[in-house]
């Protein structure tokens, strides 16, 4: 099933609901940084949350940064997703395992423990809107709600899970589900939609019972006056790294450190955090630097 993410509106336009299916891109971020099952599975809700935020925005080149910072062994981890649908993410402590939760789950709130959780929106122009706050379970989908409910004061459920298994990750997607200013005043209608989403066992399990969003969606908001939107948005774990920007940040170290590099070391190597690619920048490529440093300095 393709990586996708697609919106609808319910109740005279006073719900709005994004779902998205992440399986592939999960997987390719598992991949990618060599993830333990713990550390996928918290990667993975903070990269869905960040690609169902991203999806109200409404400027081209919107961006949503996740932060969690914690105690616990997993250190901290960092999403970035946009709204045209892509994202990327790291986990610090990314090979760490722990023994699964009461539940029999894997236990992402141990492995984050306390701490702060840092959001910040990139609206496309201006000054990018921050906020922080304190982690209130560790299990990324309670602190994003807790987050829109106090910073962004938006009556909102977010439901997200990693299933992951020995051969990877099989599922994995979300719902975010919000109450819009027009019908937050109507009780009866929280009330409804707080009832069918309690009934909710987790997301995974409706994408490994074959559900689609949109049959999701209907068996959630069906009778409600749910309006199905046309547009699907695909979605892609992508990093804006290049050897170019490597080169760039290469060169920021200046003329005397890229000597004792060329002379100790032959080259230089360098891991992007946000995707694992390594680049290496050998002799040629140190003496270029170097070269232009001095062209720089004697203009």
């Amino acid at each position: 099933m393709v990586d996708k993410l697609i919106r609808a509106t319910a109740a005279e336009d006073g719900i709005r609901v994004v779902g998205a299916i992440t399986t592939k891109l999960t997987e390719e971020a598992r991949k990618r940084h060599k993830l333990s099952c713990v550390a996928t599975a918290a990667l993975g809700r903070t990269m869905i949350s960040g690609l169902l935020m991203a999806s109200n925005m409404k400027r081209i080149g919107s961006r949503v940064n996740i932060r969690i910072k914690g105690d616990g062994p997993l250190g901290g981890l960092f999403a970035d997703a946009g709204l045209d649908g892509t994202v990327r993410g790291y986990v610090e402590n990314s090979t760490i395992e722990l023994s699964p939760n009461a539940q029999g789950k894997l236990d992402v709130g141990r492995a984050v423990g306390n701490g702060r959780l840092y959001v910040v929106r990139d609206m496309g122009y201006g000054y990018p809107y921050s906020s922080t706050l304190e982690l209130v379970s560790g299990e990324i989908g309670d602190d994003i709600t807790n987050y829109l409910v106090r910073s962004e004061q938006t009556p909102s459920a977010l439901i997200v899970g990693v299933f992951i298994d020995s051969s990877g990750v099989t599922a994995a997607g979300g719902l975010l589900i919000q109450i819009l200013p027009k019908a937050a005043r109507d009780d009866i209608l929280a009330e409804k939609l707080e009832s069918r989403v309690s009934r909710l066992a987790g997301f995974t399990p409706l994408l490994q019972a074959g559900k689609t969003l949109s049959e999701i969606f209907q068996e959630l908001l069906g009778d409600m006056g749910l309006n199905i939107f046309p547009e699907t948005k695909l979605l892609r774990f992508n990093c804006g790294c290049s050897f170019e920007r490597v080169l760039g940040a290469l060169k920021m170290l200046g003329e005397n450190e890229l000597q004792d590099m060329l002379v100790k070391d032959g080259g230089a190597e360098a891991i992007c955090e946000f995707c694992g690619t390594v680049y290496h920048a050998n002799r040629n490529h140190l003496s270029q630097l170097i070269s232009d440093l001095q062209t720089e300095s004697s203009l």
